[in-house]
């Protein structure tokens, strides 16, 4: 009898980024898988992270920002091939510094209605009803 081979999983965090009734997203650089995909800013959690180090961490690196990592607002998942990712959703809304797009092309505030209309990564995609009604809830 084979063996269903184990998928791997990547644990993943990404910052919901909000000021007044906006959430903040970054559109994917052209060089990496996904790209010119809109996404939430965050990252992979590193060995020895907490997700919370993870995120604030990613945020210093992407946008500049040194955050405050706020509530677990959803997990989900979803899996590309053979790689499951599990991501972890967290409130941001108080950091220092203005956010700048080192990593993405471009970053833009979006209200959760225009939200609906961008072309996100299948992963975002997915649980997009799960994260509006959560930053709905707030």
């Amino acid at each position: 009898m084979m063996r269903k081979k184990r998928p791997v999983w990547v644990p993943v965090v990404t910052g919901l980024i909000l000021k007044d009734s906006n959430v903040l997203v970054g559109c994917r650089p052209e060089d990496k898988n996904l790209s010119g995909k809109w996404e939430f800013p965050g990252g992979k959690i590193e060995l020895n992270e907490s997700p919370e180090e993870a995120l604030k961490r990613e945020l210093r690196e992407e946008l500049g920002i040194d955050a405050k990592i706020e509530r677990l607002k959803l997990v989900g998942t979803h899996t590309y091939g053979e790689t499951g990712i599990l991501i972890l959703f967290y409130e941001v809304r108080y950091w220092q510094g203005e956010p700048k797009a080192h990593y993405h092309t471009h970053l833009k505030w979006t209200s959760l209605e225009d939200l609906k209309k961008l072309p996100l990564p299948e992963a975002n995609q997915k649980l997009l009803p799960q994260i509006i009604e959560a930053l709905k809830n707030e």
